[in-house]
């Protein structure tokens, strides 16, 4: 390995969210601000909202039973 060609690894970088959370990581940067982390994000926080726009998931469910059905009459 090259000498002097590596940037600096800091231990210890403390990173900061919006949130007001504060954590330490090792990175080659000394402090990282981030605008969301674990504890303000809605899927590791639990009240994530998952939204069926359009009714995309019955359509497709609708299809899936249709091809099921198409199969069976295939097969008889």
């Amino acid at each position: 390995m090259k000498k002097d060609i590596h940037p600096q690894y800091n231990e210890n970088t403390k990173v900061t969210c919006s949130c007001g959370n504060t954590f330490e990581v090792g990175s080659t940067v000394e402090t990282i601000h981030v605008e969301v982390c674990s504890a303000c994000h809605p899927f590791y926080t639990g009240t994530a909202k998952f939204i069926d726009t359009a009714g995309r998931v019955d359509k497709f469910q609708e299809k899936v039973r249709k091809a099921q059905e198409m199969r069976k009459k295939k097969e008889k």
